[in-house]
């Protein structure tokens, strides 16, 4: 099985020598398996593992059977542990999709921390077949008729070449222990009811059925990707994103042949499902502020445009500002402070809505960056009179889930600047100024 794996390696291109892999492990037949296979190839590798916390002492064993599995191959071992159940009920979703959800994000997240070219699976040709039929039987597009993919973004399956028996064959000569997930046997799970009754009743008919789906799935693919190759260049000319949020130019969708189904599929990544991009793309010509959610992620329907924004935006709090201060990060930006300098000739202020130009004599440091709140008002550049933040917000018409990320720098408790939109009237730069501040939010 080791030739296998490093010829299916090779020919699918996955792992270069010099790079390194998060190895998702469950301490299940499969992962334990992927993992034996990674030693003995000399894979540069860690281990992460997911505690669900949803079979009590179970989980726990789980857990520490990984932790003793990464002592044995001498490799670093990542963790974490979620209240599944809760954040399944929280968001209305099934448990297992709940699984999926938290177990990706957290992966892709120690694959950034500490700089993994990949994270493997130990997805094999049964996990195929069991996909592609429960895709079918609940209803898919395109994407669900591939089944998994060999490679996925940052996301591999090295062993999707072998079949579950062949993976028990390997246990079983190289004397190789593993975990057991009692659940397995549960048909209260879809995937296991696709497993333990459905698929043998296909045998019957076609004792040849996991080759013969890997071969449907690899035409499937081939059109995938002829469509994939048109939905990149859609992406390029109709969606934009910044620090804040992502954008999709909703108008430009409303021109395109079978809409529904390409909305659909800019809108996967973050977890909208078919029926919920076809209630937005109804929504199209409806009033705006119309409002979606994913377990990940929020949408609104703006005036020209479809605004997406993580959930899990940074907490923030206020922070102050000395003087002496020359960056200051908040959430996904960096507010870059210069020096307090002497007014030169001929200087002309900037008018960039990211850069505040402001008057030093009339600011009073520490400073205080936080976000704005009902209530908060101040008098907009141009103007000698008192306005509220949120009117001056909806002048601005900022969408309605990024009105929550707007911050105020303030001096002694007046308003200086909304960051990013506009200073306040009384600190501008007047003809009687002598030396200036100048802020720029990046």
């Amino acid at each position: 099985m080791l030739n296998e794996f490093l010829t299916f390696i090779n020919k699918q291109n996955l792992i270069q020598p010099s790079q390194k892999v998060l190895l998702a492990v469950s301490g299940g037949m499969d992962s334990v398996v992927m993992c034996d296979l990674f030693s003995k190839a000399k894979i540069d590798f860690a281990i992460a593992h997911c505690n669900f916390g949803l079979r009590g002492e179970e989980s726990n064993e789980d857990e520490m059977f990984v932790k003793k599995l990464s002592i044995k191959y001498k490799v670093p071992f990542f963790v974490t542990t979620f209240q599944t159940a809760d954040f399944a009920e929280n968001e209305k979703i099934s448990t297992q999709m709940a699984a999926r959800i938290l177990r990706y994000e957290w992966f892709e997240k120690i694959r950034v921390q500490h700089n993994f070219d990949y994270i493997a699976t130990a997805h094999h040709q049964n996990d195929v077949l069991e996909t592609v039929l429960l895709n079918l039987t609940k209803g898919t597009g395109i994407a669900g008729l591939h089944g998994i993919r060999v490679k996925n973004g940052h996301i591999i399956r090295p062993i999707l070449f072998a079949e579950k028996e062949s993976i028990f064959d390997y246990v079983v000569e190289n004397q190789i222990i593993w975990r057991e997930d009692s659940s397995n046997e549960s048909n209260k799970y879809q995937r296991n009811l696709i497993r333990n009754e459905v698929v043998p009743l296909l045998k019957q008919i076609n004792p040849n059925l996991e080759n013969t789906i890997q071969q449907t799935v690899e035409r499937i693919t081939a059109v995938e990707d002829i469509f994939e190759q048109e939905m990149e260049m859609l992406r390029k000319q109709i969606t934009w994103s910044d620090s804040q949020a992502i954008y999709v130019n909703y108008k430009a969708i409303q021109t395109l042949s079978q809409p529904v189904i390409k909305l659909a599929e800019l809108l996967k990544p973050y977890h909208f499902s078919y029926q919920q991009s076809q209630d937005i793309f109804e929504a199209f010509d409806k009033e705006s502020g119309k409002t979606f959610l994913t377990p990940t992620h929020t949408l609104v329907k703006d005036r020209t445009e479809l605004v997406i924004t993580p959930k899990n935006l940074q907490a923030f709090t206020s922070k102050t500002i000395e003087k002496n201060n020359v960056v200051v990060e908040f959430g996904e930006r960096m507010l870059n402070i210069g020096a307090i300098t002497e007014i030169e000739e001929g200087f002309t202020v900037p008018t960039a809505k990211k850069v505040a130009c402001l008057d030093a004599d009339k600011v009073r440091f520490p400073l205080q960056l936080r976000k704005w709140k009902e209530g908060d008002w101040f008098c907009p550049l141009g103007m000698n009179k008192k306005k509220l933040i949120s009117d001056f917000l909806i002048d601005q018409k900022v969408p309605l889930n990024l009105k929550k990320e707007v911050y105020l720098l303030t001096s002694n408790g007046s308003v200086v600047w909304v960051v990013g939109f506009r200073i306040d009237d009384r600190f501008k730069v007047t003809e009687k100024t002598s030396k200036i501040c100048l802020m720029e939010v990046k």
